[in-house]
C-alpha cells in the first residue's frame, strides 16, 4: 500500500502495512510517527504541514477523497455525494436542520467561500467566561491573524463584479439605515472578467484561485516530506504512555493500524466526538465529550423580482452586515445563493407551485440570517456506529431568527421585491464544539495547552475546541488556533 503526495501526479512516499486481525499483530514492523493528524481540513492541514516543516515526521489521515482542480465534481449532485458526509447533508433528530459536514481533503476550505473574518472582543469574552482560559483574547490572536494574512493570499471583493443579489443586499440595507462592509476572501486570480462564477466554488475551485488548504498549505508540508493517506477513515484510538495507536479502514487496503508519539484530532465537532465516543476510555474521563455543540443556525429567504438578478453570477458573496445593532442582537445577514437542487429543497412549495418558483430561479435574490446560538446541542454515538445530532433552537435563537428575517423583509421591500419566500428549514454549516477548551475536565475536554485532559499524547485545536458560538465565520480563527497548538506541540517536544 502506498502513501501518496497529492499533486498533479502523485508520488510514492512510503509504505504502510495491513493489520492482521487473526494474528492480532502487524504483518511488519510499523513506523512510529512523531505525530499522526486525523482530518485534513483547515486545522489538520495547517498543523501537519507546520510540524513536518519543523522537523517532525507526520502522517495525515483523511476519510474523504483527494481532488484537484481537474477532478472536482462538475455538477451539484456529484458534489453532494462526493464532498460531504451523508450524501450532502445529515439531519438533527427533529429533521428541522440540515447539517453540512465536508468529507474531502481540504475540508471546509473546499466547500466554503474562504471568508477571513477576525473574532471580536465579544467572541473572546464569551470564550474566556465559559472556559476559564485567560489567553483567549483579541491581543493574543491579532498578531497570529496578521501573519496568516501575510502567508495566505487574500483580497477584498471587487464590487465591479457584484451581481444583482449583492446590489440588492448592499443598496437595500443601506437605504434602510443599516451598515454593510466588504468581505475579504482567501483568493487570488478569480478572473471574474472572464465570466467565472463563484457558486461553482462550493464544489471545489477549478482555477485554484480559492486558497484552500490543498492549494495554500499542504504543498509546503509535502516539500518537507509530509505523508497523506486519503479515503482512510479512523475508527478507533488506543492511547498509550509513549505510543498512541490508531485503527482505520480503507476501501482498497482494508483494516490498518498506525502508531505515533502524538495524535492530533482535526476531524471537526462531529468527527472528533464520534471517534472518541467510539473508543474505549474517553467518555469516562471526559464527561463533556459531545456536549456544547454549536452550528450558527442559518435561514435563507428569497425575494422574487420581475427582472433578472443573476444571484449565481461572479462572486457569490461580496458584502456582509457590519451593523453593531445586529451583533448586539445576536445575528448577522449575508447575501448568499445556492445551486438549483438546494434551492428546490429550501423552497416550501410543492408540485406545480414549486415548478413555478424554480422557473423564476434567475429572478430570485437571497439573503440569509445566521444566528449566534446560545442553546447548546449534543452529539451521541448511534447504535449503528454513526452519530445522532441533537440540535434545536431555543427561545432566544427563535427571537434572533425572527429579528433577522424582519430586516430581510424590509430590505427586499425597499428594493422592489414582488414576493418574499421563507426558506423551509435551517442549515447548520459552521460545526463547532463537542470537545471544547476548558481549564477543567468538568467543563470541557481540551486543556489550555490543547491536549485532552488526562490524555497527554492527544491534541486538538480545530472547531470542536470552540467553547461557545462566536457568531462570526470561524475559518481564520481555526487557522490561528492551529498555529498556537503547533507551537505548544513543538515546545512540549
Amino acid at each position: 500500500m502506498s502513501l501518496h503526495r497529492p499533486c498533479r501526479r502523485p508520488l510514492l512516499l512510503g509504505v504502510l502495512y495491513h493489520y492482521n486481525k487473526t494474528l492480532a499483530a502487524p504483518m511488519k514492523r510499523l513506523p512510529v510517527y512523531d505525530a499522526l493528524v486525523i482530518g485534513a481540513g483547515i486545522s489538520g492541514s495547517n498543523i501537519a504541514s507546520r510540524l513536518q516543516a519543523a522537523g517532525m515526521t507526520c502522517l495525515l489521515l483523511e476519510a474523504g477523497h483527494w481532488f484537484n482542480r481537474h477532478t472536482y465534481p462538475r455538477n451539484e449532485r456529484d458534489s453532494n455525494a462526493s464532498l460531504f458526509w451523508g450524501g450532502g447533508m445529515e439531519l438533527n433528530t427533529s429533521t428541522t436542520m440540515a447539517i453540512l459536514r465536508p468529507k474531502v481533503v481540504g475540508g471546509g476550505s473546499i466547500v466554503n467561500q474562504a471568508l477571513l473574518d477576525e473574532f471580536d472582543g465579544s467572541a473572546f469574552d464569551s470564550w474566556r467566561a465559559q472556559s476559564g482560559i485567560d489567553f483567549l483574547r483579541p491581543e493574543v490572536f491579532a498578531p497570529v491573524y496578521e501573519q496568516i494574512r501575510k502567508d495566505i493570499p487574500n483580497e477584498k471583493l471587487d464590487h465591479d463584479f457584484d451581481n444583482g443579489n449583492a446590489r440588492i443586499f448592499h443598496e437595500g440595507l443601506t437605504a434602510c439605515g443599516y451598515e454593510t462592509a466588504s468581505l475579504t476572501r482567501a483568493q487570488r486570480g478569480c478572473r471574474f472578467e472572464e465570466g467565472n462564477d463563484c457558486i461553482e466554488c462550493l464544489g471545489g475551485c477549478r482555477l485554484d484561485s480559492k486558497q484552500s488548504t490543498p492549494v495554500a498549505v499542504l504543498p509546503k508540508g509535502f516539500e518537507h516530506g509530509l505523508q497523506l493517506l486519503a479515503d482512510c477513515e479512523v475508527t478507533q484510538i488506543v492511547p498509550g504512555r509513549d505510543v498512541q495507536r490508531v485503527y482505520a479502514q480503507h476501501p482498497a487496503y482494508g483494516a490498518l493500524r498506525f502508531e505515533a508519539k502524538r495524535i492530533v484530532l482535526a476531524s471537526g465537532a462531529i468527527g472528533n466526538s464520534k471517534l472518541l465516543l467510539g473508543s474505549a476510555g474517553f467518555s469516562e474521563k471526559l464527561p463533556m465529550l459531545g456536549q456544547n455543540f454549536w452550528t450558527h443556525p442559518q435561514y435563507m429567504m428569497f425575494g422574487v423580482y420581475d427582472k433578472p438578478v443573476h444571484a449565481w453570477k461572479g462572486p457569490m458573496q461580496s458584502w456582509k452586515t457590519s451593523d453593531p445593532r445586529f451583533r448586539a442582537k445576536g445575528f448577522k445577514l449575508e447575501n448568499v445563493f445556492a445551486p438549483p437542487v438546494a434551492v428546490s429543497m429550501l423552497l416550501p412549495a410543492l408540485g406545480r407551485e414549486l415548478a413555478r418558483d424554480m422557473r423564476k430561479l434567475d429572478s430570485l435574490a437571497s439573503i440569509e440570517v445566521a444566528v449566534r446560538d446560545v442553546t447548546p446541542g449534543r452529539i451521541t454515538r448511534a447504535a449503528n456506529g454513526g452519530v445522532t445530532i441533537y440540535k434545536e433552537l431555543g427561545e432566544e435563537e427563535k427571537r434572533r431568527v425572527d429579528a433577522g428575517k424582519d430586516i430581510i423583509r424590509e430590505t427586499f421591500a425597499s428594493t422592489g421585491a414582488k414576493r418574499v419566500i421563507d426558506g423551509k428549514f435551517g442549515i447548520g454549516l459552521h460545526l463547532m464544539g463537542g470537545l471544547c477548551l476548558n481549564q477543567n475536565a468538568s467543563g470541557g475536554c481540551i486543556a489550555p495547552d490543547f491536549r485532552l485532559h488526562d490524555f497527554p499524547g492527544i491534541w486538538c485545536a480545530d472547531s470542536s475546541s470552540f467553547p461557545t458560538a462566536p457568531g462570526i465565520n470561524p475559518s481564520l480563527t481555526i487557522m490561528a488556533l492551529a498555529r498556537l497548538a503547533t507551537t505548544s506541540i513543538l515546545e512540549s517536544a
